[in-house]
């Protein structure tokens, strides 16, 4: 994976996942009102920043973590 392919990746990625997430923790919290519909967007703009930087950290972190689990799962026999 190219690394312009890696960063659009995680370009939608967390704009995704920021949007969801804060729109949904938001609506558990107020609920559907017109308060919640209006604070989201701010809500968003504060997320998304946050969430793509912490990807720049966590993931190269997950992806370690994934390749080591998986290479001590291949040395052990299968069920």
């Amino acid at each position: 994976m190219n690394k312009r392919f890696a960063l659009l990746a995680q370009i939608f990625m967390t704009f995704m996942m920021a949007a969801s997430m804060s729109g949904l923790m938001s609506l558990f919290h107020a609920g559907p009102t017109m308060e919640w519909l209006r604070s989201w967007p701010l809500q968003l703009v504060i997320a998304w920043p946050i969430a793509f930087c912490l990807t720049m950290v966590c993931w190269p972190l997950a992806m370690k973590l994934a390749g080591a689990t998986l290479r001590a799962r291949a040395g052990k026999p299968t069920d």
